[in-house]
């Protein structure tokens, strides 16, 4: 009796990890297309391939950010994300194939584990790239009666997700070169969550957020309203006060996150306040966050700077078989006006020290663009041959 019942709970033992690994790894129907070029179709379904892969590793994580609108080459991802984290795609069954003379068409199923999903993703997420939410509880004006050292005023809150703080600040930071998500049309948050968020400090909240958006950076706040004074209020000697002020406040954490441990770190936070004055309270809320907007981007472009400059690295950069002057200079000047790259130091014929703040999948990328061809790279050092 004994042993029927140590050889049931066996069995009871070994359906429950079957089915706990089976949830734990999903298999999606996902589809990838590569250009053929010079013919040579083979390279092209291995691209094909990988970028099937990856949709299903985004479609797994449930992104808002396409990793293929970032990245041109998958081949590169792929090979970057099997040399780093082993195990993302379980495995992948070909269902359909297509070579439509231009490009090559695959449909794959591809098993994905979902945590390791996550963490190649965020291996992809850029330190230059920005995910904005700031909403803002703003007052809307049901009645109002001015009368003589009297005002009565009755407003009700709405929440304004797009708002002339969040988009004027997204422009500025734009204008800098700053890769720039607005998460408010996506619908990925709403503002009690952000609210919940800013108080708690939840870290699944923002890390999920990081997730969606590929990006290392997230700008989230709130922003709330007081009417300090209304028109036709008696402000003392017989006057009577001529327009609405409203005091409008943002509460805001600027935060990262550290790739080694996976932990959230505040770059900035803070609170700041600004007063609007017109002769409606909607107008004067407007010109309080016109007045906030100008108070917070330079903190904020001041915090992303030193974070930009602190994560960026140096990665030894080889040409292969350079011999003369005039290609060595030529491969330095693609090196300078490569996006994001800091600093090029020339060290000898076909080597170089660059500086560079992202991953060393996206320097490879804009090079691959320009006519180079990769036989070799580590997360330190890349080899490449320019055609």
């Amino acid at each position: 009796m004994a042993l029927k019942r140590l050889f049931a709970a066996f069995i009871f033992i070994f359906l429950f990890g079957m089915s706990a690994a089976s949830a734990a790894v999903k298999c999606i129907d996902s589809e990838g297309e590569a250009v053929i070029v010079n013919n040579d179709v083979p390279s092209s379904k291995t691209e094909a391939i990988a970028r099937a892969k990856w949709s299903a590793i985004e479609q797994t994580v449930g992104v808002e950010v396409k990793a293929q609108s970032i990245v041109q080459n998958f081949a590169i991802v792929d090979d970057a994300i099997s040399k780093n984290i082993r195990g993302v795609v379980t495995g992948f069954k070909l269902i359909l194939e297509d070579n439509r003379k231009d490009t090559f068409w695959v449909r794959v199923n591809a098993c994905v584990e979902p945590t390791k999903a996550q963490d190649a993703l965020m291996s992809l997420a850029l330190n230059n790239s920005l995910a904005v939410f700031i909403p803002a509880r703003k007052p809307k004006v049901i009645s109002e009666h001015t009368g003589k050292h009297e005002a009565s005023l009755q407003t009700a809150d709405e929440y304004d997700e797009t708002n002339v703080l969040s988009e004027k600040l997204i422009g500025k930071l734009i204008e800098q070169g700053y890769q720039v998500v607005d998460v408010a049309p996506t619908h990925a948050m709403d503002a009690a969550d952000i609210e919940r968020a800013v108080k708690s400090g939840n870290n699944m909240t923002v890390r999920s957020l990081m997730y969606k958006f590929l990006s290392n950076v997230l700008l989230i706040g709130k922003i709330d309203y007081a009417i300090s004074a209304k028109k036709g209020e008696d402000v003392g000697y017989g006057i009577s006060m001529p327009f609405h002020n409203v005091t409008v406040r943002l509460t805001y954490r600027l935060i990262t996150r550290d790739k080694s441990s996976g932990k959230n770190i505040i770059l900035q936070a803070g609170a700041e306040e600004a007063k609007g004055l017109a002769m409606s309270v909607e107008d004067a809320t407007e010109k309080g966050l016109q007045a906030l907007q100008e108070k917070i981007t330079p903190i904020v472009l001041e915090a992303l700077s030193k974070h930009i400059k602190g994560a960026s690295k140096k990665i030894s950069f080889t040409a292969k078989d350079v011999s003369d002057i005039g290609a060595n200079f030529q491969i330095k000047e693609i090196l300078q006006n490569t996006a994001w790259v800091t600093s090029v130091e020339e060290k000898k014929l076909g080597e170089f020290m660059v500086g560079y703040p992202e991953n060393v999948v996206y320097l490879i990328n804009s090079l691959v663009q320009r006519g180079f061809r990769l036989t070799n790279f580590t997360n330190y050092s890349v080899t490449m041959e320019y055609k």
